[in-house]
């Protein structure tokens, strides 16, 4: 098997699935991308099916912060988990971003976050 394996969403989006020994032989140099500004994210799996996501800290740091400031958060959190059992066409991002009311293109304000 290659070290990554094409895997195509219902919306018929591809992505790339990174198989997890070589995820881990190459942690550092995901890492090294992250300094480097590349946002990633790596979705890691084996048999070409995802698994789990590799992102980076300010990323984590900004959906943490989204997170904690949309009301019924846990509510669209259960949706995502929903959608992505769906075998049906993907909905995308904009238009679900639409519909709970998040901006996209507003900065997110992480002032009270620690400094790097």
């Amino acid at each position: 098997m290659d070290s990554e394996t094409p895997y195509v969403l219902p919306g018929g989006e591809r992505i790339w699935v990174i198989d997890t020994s070589t995820a881990a032989e190459n942690l550092a140099q995901m890492f090294r991308r992250f300094r480097e500004g590349e946002a990633g994210p790596f979705i890691v799996g084996d048999a070409g099916q995802p698994e789990g996501v590799v992102i980076s800290w300010d990323l984590w740091r900004r959906l943490a912060v989204l997170a904690a400031e949309t009301e019924g958060f846990d509510h669209v959190y259960d949706a995502a988990r929903e959608s992505l059992a769906d075998d049906g066409p993907s909905v995308p991002l904009e238009e679900v971003a639409a519909e709970i009311g998040w901006d996209l293109n507003e900065p997110i304000d992480d002032s009270d976050l620690p400094k790097k």
